[in-house]
């Protein structure tokens, strides 16, 4: 059985979910979760369902705004006053920015991106995606600890019926010390909808959509099935979407449990960003497009017919 710290980002007023893929997976280990800030109302009881044990929320001079610098620096202080094997965190935008600081400053080994894992006894084993998701490594960490692992959201998926810990919640006083570099203002995105690293369901349009208005069509379909819009390069590339929403090689990568894919070819730079997706469905007027030979369904036909009339037929199953 392995000590391990799993560190936590908080989404309103719970935490992200990969944070609770995470712990779901490390039931029968020694688990104690930290956040940077104040530990938000319904998080404590959500991170003590999933079998936290402590539950530890650093505050501070400095650490009430997100900087590099602060928050690895808070969060090395504490790891440094505690005995844990493994530090567990999500691959987000955040989770990138830190672990990597944090596994060198303290000189400890560390696996990233990984989509799955398993302990044998205290023995980390992970499996991660290389060259572009073409093959799946498994990889261990070697050198002090404690090692740091940072898991690729929605890879893991939800536990169905997760063992409870004492969650027993505490404050941790620290500082962010000397930041070199201050974050002047945070300007967030307009949409409300979660980052396409994290969504569940993805609906994505191509080149096919010919301009940024049409985009307003897997908008509402996205909107009455829940999930957040992406887009390829071709349509990055063209004007028709702003680069946050591009899934890709260059883009982002993902791994929803639903991935649709409109008006999109399926070049291998674009599979290599959602082939990871549990469920794909293509829709597509070309039947010979390569997105068909990833693609669980795939409906051939033009996107501007099929579009609306799921998004019909969605709003009246989903009420």
């Amino acid at each position: 059985m392995a000590k391990i710290l799993v560190f936590t980002e908080y989404a309103g007023q719970t935490v992200k979910s990969v944070t609770l893929e995470i712990l779901g997976k490390l039931s029968g280990h020694t688990l104690d979760v930290v956040g940077v800030g104040k530990l938000p109302a319904n998080a404590a009881n959500d991170l003590k369902n999933y079998g936290a044990g402590n539950i530890f929320s650093i505050t501070g001079e400095g650490l009430d705004q997100y900087t590099p610098e602060g928050h690895s620096k808070a969060l090395k202080d504490f790891i440094a006053s505690k005995d844990y094997d493994y530090c567990f965190a999500g691959s987000t935008s955040l989770g990138k920015d830190v672990i990597p600081r944090l596994s060198c400053s303290l000189n400890a080994g560390m696996a990233s991106e990984v989509v799955g894992f398993e302990f044998s006894g205290d023995t980390f084993k992970g499996t991660r995606p290389l060259f572009a998701g073409k093959c799946l490594a498994t990889v261990e960490i070697q050198g002090p600890k404690p090692h740091f692992v940072t898991v690729r959201p929605n890879a893991l998926g939800m536990t169905d019926s997760p063992t409870a810990g004492a969650g027993s919640v505490q404050e941790v006083s620290s500082s962010a010390g000397e930041i070199k570099a201050k974050v002047a203002d945070v300007i967030k995105g307009a949409s409300e909808k979660l980052d396409l690293t994290e969504a569940n369901i993805i609906v994505s349009g191509g080149r096919a959509m010919k301009n940024p208005e049409n985009f307003k069509i897997l908008d509402e379909f996205a909107d009455v099935i829940g999930a957040t819009v992406g887009a390829s390069r071709a349509a990055v590339d063209s004007g028709y979407a702003p680069p946050s929403m591009q899934v890709g090689q260059t883009g982002k990568t993902v791994a929803p449990s639903l991935y649709i894919a409109c008006g999109i070819s399926g070049a291998i730079q674009h599979l290599a960003g959602m082939r990871t997706s549990k469920v794909i469905v293509a829709i597509n007027t070309d039947p010979d497009a390569p997105i068909f030979s990833k693609a669980d369904y795939g409906i051939v036909g033009d996107l501007y017919k099929v579009v609306p009339e799921l998004t019909k037929q969605c709003k009246e199953l989903l009420g």
